[in-house]
């Protein structure tokens, strides 16, 4: 049986040598199993926790402004963790970091479940975040050599099963609470199942040493690499468009719209289904059209989504807006992980960390953000205002050179 053992080390674009670019397609698509399959270990564990936030709310008995309080942790761990998952990834290899964070990302997420007070919760929330950092860079550092391997685009299946794994956490919440399962032995569950899909996958990651092109002192603040910047420019619009998709949808249906009853849940049903199945197509699309018409695309389809749900706030137009953000976002942030990964002169796991630094304060800041604007002029204007990152998002892309 052939092994995906490299002989020698991956240079910082993950160049592979040629007995490896010859291994058996039967062989790189278990590779490629394996490394869906901590993607989607990833999400099953995230979207457990989402799923049990009502139930922990009330047995607790946090109120909102509590809550809110509490959930600002999670974000805040995988902020501090930023400054060292990419340095982690290079020195060990991303194959060692994410097996041991995805089973600390897990074992985390049972702890959520023994809390008694808020700031047992609020450190276990805090910790969740520091793991789930390392795993996130850790599992597209994974990404990005297993695509290099097939010769094509294929991370953005790799998120789509991520999203998948989303749809599938919130379908085995809704059969634990039917269960009556308390959330500690509903987390327990899916920690083991976890752990068994780390079982049978850790064999077939991809291992690799990263090398720098460059030397390998640097100074202590050294200027930050731009074009890395500007691609976490561009998926900071992608991210706070999908960030209040996630946390303001529902209201906007409920307030805006004014759904009735369970309808409420439909604009953000329709945005979750179109981007996992974007994310599921977004690779032959690349493939097909190139990153450059694709992303440009994604952000026209985001512009165009939220203006129409703002400018026609009624139940079918403002489902079919919200269906386009969802395309709109599905494929971007993949693509400019797949783009970082492939950097010239610094290793993936390095590349990455600088991508996602700057995007994620797009999901971070964008939700309070649309609050704010929302208090002063109204959220119909604030979804306007997010809207404006799309038509950005299409104008930046032909203006940095990387994006083909």
């Amino acid at each position: 049986m052939l092994r995906l053992n490299f002989i020698g080390n991956f240079r910082a674009q993950g160049k592979i040598k040629k007995s490896f670019r010859n291994a058996k397609l039967s062989y790189l698509n278990r590779v490629r199993i394996a490394v869906a399959s901590f993607y989607f270990g990833m999400g099953l564990c995230f979207a457990t926790w989402a799923s049990r936030i009502p139930d922990i709310k009330m047995s607790l008995n946090l109120s909102d402004a509590d809550l809110g309080s509490i959930l600002f942790a999670l974000p805040v761990g995988q902020l501090t963790m930023m400054a060292f998952s990419g340095k982690l990834v290079t020195r060990y290899g991303s194959h060692r970091l994410v097996v041991l964070s995805l089973s600390m990302y897990a074992f985390c997420l049972t702890n959520l479940g023994l809390a008694t007070n808020a700031w047992q919760l609020a450190l276990g929330l805090y910790v969740f975040g520091l793991f789930g950092n390392m795993n996130n860079i850790a599992v597209n550092t994974q990404g990005v050599y297993t695509e290099q391997l097939f010769k094509r685009t294929i991370m953005a299946s790799f998120h789509g099963v991520w999203s998948f794994a989303g749809f599938t956490g919130a379908l085995v919440g809704l059969g634990m609470l039917a269960l009556n399962l308390t959330p500690y032995h509903h987390f327990i569950i899916v920690g083991i199942i976890t752990l068994l899909l780390i079982a049978f996958n850790y064999k077939f990651l991809v291992k690799a040493k990263e090398k720098r092109k460059i030397a390998e002192k640097k100074k202590l603040f050294s200027k930050p690499d731009m074009t890395l910047i500007w691609l976490g420019v561009i998926g900071f619009g992608s991210m706070a468009s999908e960030g209040i998709m996630f946390d303001w949808s529902g209201i906007y249906f409920k307030d805006i719209v004014q759904a009735p009853g369970p309808l409420i849940i439909l604009g953000y049903t329709s945005f979750m289904i179109m981007m996992a199945t974007g994310r599921f197509l977004g690779d032959g699309m690349i493939n097909r059209f190139g990153r450059k018409i694709v992303i440009q695309t994604g952000g026209v389809l985001i512009s165009t989504g939220l203006f129409t749900s703002v400018f026609l706030p009624f139940l079918i137009p403002s489902t079919i807006g919200f269906m386009l953000v969802g395309l709109g976002v599905s494929t971007i942030v993949p693509t400019l992980y797949s783009i970082a990964g492939k950097h010239p002169t610094i290793p993936p796991g390095e590349a990455l960390t600088a991508v996602s630094s700057v995007s994620f304060l797009g999901f971070l800041m964008g939700p309070p953000v649309i609050g704010y604007i929302a208090e002063l002029f109204g959220l119909r204007f604030s979804f306007a205002f997010i809207g404006v990152f799309g038509i950005l998002i299409a104008f930046l892309v032909p203006r940095i050179k990387v994006i083909q």
